[in-house]
């Protein structure tokens, strides 16, 4: 499954994924209105076994399967990352 991953210019460290290229119609208009604008980043392949640095790949995958889209949010200060 490609991947295409946009930085979100109004928030820190936090990244929109989407299953499309550009797929921006895909996201809820509230979710969009606190994230944009985006810079694309990079595009990705998600085979199974990847490994990436913040998100567990497999539930990226299901999450983008299911409805096109996945955020990732800030690590917050103190708690573990999984």
């Amino acid at each position: 499954m490609e991947c295409y991953v946009y930085k979100s210019r109004r928030r820190a460290d936090t990244y929109l994924y989407l299953r499309e290229h550009d797929a921006f119609g895909a996201v809820p208009q509230p979710v969009r209105a606190v994230l944009e604008p985006f810079e694309f980043v990079l595009q990705v392949t998600l085979d199974p076994g990847r490994q990436l640095a913040r998100v567990d790949a497999a539930q990226l995958r299901a999450t983008l399967a299911e409805r096109g889209w996945f955020v990732q949010h800030p690590p917050v200060p103190g708690v573990p990352e999984a």
